[in-house]
């Protein structure tokens, strides 16, 4: 199971591998900063005792005379001297004081933190998260083989994986899960609920979930397994065309492509299908390297916006072998992230490009994982990412050139109007 993501988006290695010496800086000047905070809320607290104490001895101060200090309201200050308080009391008088875990309480108040910003997608990491986290990445993990998000403020299905569980029991794009086990998914946040969906291989999870267009929820029960899938698959069509499929933008990405481009240049190729449906995201550096085969040296893939406003341009690196094969690229609704990113600086940079399917996901946001111990990190959302034409997704999403839906009666006859939509959109770019 994986939440988000999802660069996932995660920070690229450039930026998730920084200089070792930098996170050391990082870390010391935290735990200095801590103890700077703790100590001064200390000495401030005595001083100003101390001069409460004394003030009989100092002298008749005349009205006009005095400096007023705190004659607004202080409700700008953070005494940390409140939290260890909490702490001492929760040690001290809770009813079942001896299950308490004091490393679950610091993670669980620097969970809490986080969930404060109101972004489902800034998160921490324990050790165990930390390893589940670096195994989903890496396409091994048990569990059912969705990715959820957050949509419309609900817990929603953003694509089940192909071959998954999840997709095999009937999940789909946009679900709503409204329950897991029969508690209702209001209940968690985003992290908290993939947990409660994750498990070991061999063991079931109840979803109660809500389909649009359907007047009732339905109950889906669903094996968890060992989820193991390459991220890229290569298949030659006939007339000459070839389909990529990219399942997610993960660790084996750029090498299953590169290896993908091998196969394509032995065939005599005419056109170019890129599968991005179901595609949850992952890592931005390897979305632009896979842009980078398939646009100019030079191209604006990406722009990425921060909190100040500043945008800085990722542009393709060269290596451009695809870019002159006529391209039609599936998108749906589990398109999300680096796979919206992907189709926006295809069919912004090119006029041989066109999208198929229905509107993405509209994740447009940027993650940054950060180490913050040998075992832990934090994934922080640092920006977000505009079209090269500016232009900015996050909640709206990408719409498609051609708009084609998959009907129940399609999946139940294995039928894909999609990618037949996409047959006829390749040729007619071949005969122009």
């Amino acid at each position: 199971m994986v939440a988000s993501e999802i660069t996932p988006l995660n920070a690229p290695p450039n930026q998730v591998g920084e200089d070792r010496g930098h996170h050391l800086f990082k870390r010391a000047f935290l735990t200095f900063f801590i103890i700077f905070l703790l100590g001064g809320s200390y000495f401030i607290g005595y001083e100003q005792g101390a001069q409460s104490d004394t003030g009989a001895d100092m002298g008749t101060l005349a009205p006009e005379d005095a400096i007023i200090i705190n004659k607004k309201s202080q409700d700008n200050t953070i005494d940390f001297a409140l939290f260890w308080k909490v702490w001492e009391i929760l040690r001290d008088k809770y009813v079942d004081r001896s299950h308490l875990d004091a490393h679950a309480l610091f993670y669980g108040a620097i969970d809490g933190m986080l969930a404060a910003s109101g972004d489902p997608y800034t998160t921490f990491f324990s050790p165990k998260e930390n390893q589940d986290f670096n195994e989903e990445i890496a396409g091994v993990f048990d569990g059912i083989g969705a990715v959820m998000g957050i949509k419309d403020e609900i817990i929603t299905i953003i694509a089940p994986l192909e071959g998954t569980p999840a997709e095999k029991a009937g999940l789909l794009s946009g679900d709503k899960v409204i329950k897991i086990n029969d508690v209702l998914s209001s209940n968690y946040s985003l992290d908290e609920a993939v947990k409660n969906v994750r498990g070991p291989k061999g063991t079931d999870v109840k979803l109660t979930i809500f389909r649009e267009g359907e007047e009732d929820t339905r109950d889906i029960v669903i094996m968890r397994d060992a989820i193991l899938m390459k991220s890229v698959h290569f298949e030659m069509k006939e007339g000459g065309i070839a389909s990529i499929r990219v399942n997610r933008f993960g660790e084996d990405t750029e090498n299953l492509f590169q290896a993908a481009i091998k196969q394509l240049k032995k065939e005599k190729v005419v056109g170019l299908i890129v599968d991005l449906r179901n595609n949850p995201g992952g890592f931005l550096e390897t979305a632009v390297v896979i842009a980078s085969y398939m646009l100019p040296q030079g191209s604006v893939v990406v722009m990425e916006e921060s909190a100040n406003g500043k945008r800085k341009e990722l542009k393709a690196r060269g290596g451009d072998v695809l870019g002159k094969l006529p391209t039609v690229i599936l998108i749906n609704e589990g398109s999300a992230s680096a796979s919206e990113i992907l189709a926006g600086a295809l069919r912004e940079s090119r006029e041989d490009v066109v999208l198929v399917g229905k509107k993405s996901f509209g994740k447009g946001s940027v993650q940054e994982l950060i180490p913050v111990s040998k075992d832990t990190s934090v994934k922080i959302t640092v920006a977000r990412w505009l079209t090269p034409q500016g232009k900015q997704i996050h909640g709206v999403g990408i719409a498609p050139d051609a708009e084609v839906s998959i009907s129940t009666d399609d999946r139940a006859n294995k039928r894909d109007p999609q990618f037949e939509r996409a047959l006829e959109e390749i040729k007619k770019l071949i005969e122009k």
